[in-house]
């Protein structure tokens, strides 16, 4: 007879599959950028307690929120056959666990705030409507991409403010572009679901404009975001030919994204819109830091 596993290795195996259900990897959707905005206002310099705090903070809120939004939305999972097999839907999590794991990122939230300054424990509240009230959107506006795109956006604000304590105008362009990105792509892995999303009454921008009006307002978002990630080249003199060489490989990225929208398959939108994406942020803190350090 086999012997149950020890409570540790339970523990840590439950974790894990919890990590699975809220896709903890994509923290780097939003990390990085919020790592580059330490990095530009400290002139590569931050202190390590800061960097710390903001990086706890940022984990917190973006994990919450997607463990929030797979309880939000688990029955539309269920329905929807691309999101059937997800861990919650399965029973693979269950869903006490998830709120669990959400209270406590809420609590690292909470807590990198409070140890940053007092602005950024103040707005939490606006934080805390941007990042947890996307899973409503959907239900009421074809704009929950670009709510999306704000909330992960904050992190990066997040951490100017955590930096600086105060705003500052040369924040507003970095910032809109994260949420620029982050609004396209989420708008290309929507086009899987068009049908779906008109057969349930749900809102996004390929099922209410059709997926060439879609695409448009995609490619309309990255070039945006591109000209807003470019402001960092006007408003931080420590950038110059690593930084701009990292934003030339994103536009070529992103790219490569529209292209392979073009058709919607389940891979191609899966690479296009998470792949990557993935990749994107990485790149861009490259080139900042490159600047910063080596060059």
């Amino acid at each position: 007879m086999g012997s149950e596993p020890k409570p540790a290795k339970r523990f840590f195996g439950r974790l894990g599959a919890v990590g699975d259900a809220v896709m903890i990897r994509h923290t780097l959707f939003s990390l990085p950028f919020a790592l580059a905005a330490v990095l530009l206002e400290t002139d590569g310099r931050p202190p390590a307690a800061k960097l710390a705090w903001i990086i706890i903070a940022a984990f917190g809120a973006r994990n919450g929120a997607n463990a929030l939004n797979r309880i939000i939305d688990n029955r539309i999972d269920a329905r929807n056959p691309r999101t059937a097999s997800r861990p919650l839907v399965t029973g693979a999590v269950s869903k006490r666990e998830l709120l669990v794991f959400t209270i406590f990122m809420l609590g690292l939230l909470i807590l990198g705030a409070a140890m940053l300054n007092p602005l950024c424990l103040v707005l939490l509240p606006v934080a805390g409507i941007l990042v947890f009230g996307y899973s409503y959107t959907k239900r009421f506006t074809w704009l929950c991409h670009y709510w999306l795109g704000v909330a992960c956006s904050a992190a990066t604000m997040g951490a100017f403010l955590g930096i600086s304590g105060r705003f500052e105008f040369r924040y507003f362009p970095f910032v809109g572009a994260v949420a620029l990105w982050v609004s396209g792509f989420d708008i290309i892995y929507a086009l899987q679901d068009i049908e779906f999303d008109r057969s349930e009454g749900l809102y996004s921008i390929p099922a209410a404009f059709g997926a060439g009006a879609a695409r448009l307002l995609a490619a309309g978002s990255h070039l945006a975001a591109v000209a807003g990630l470019a402001s960092v080249l006007v408003f931080w003199r420590s950038t110059g030919i690593g930084t701009l060489a990292a934003l030339a490989a994103c536009v070529v990225l992103l790219a490569v994204e529209h292209l392979l929208a073009v058709r919607v398959t389940a891979s191609r939108i899966r690479v296009a819109a998470y792949g990557i994406n993935e990749i994107i942020p990485i790149i861009f803190l490259a080139g900042v830091a490159l600047d910063l350090f080596l060059i």
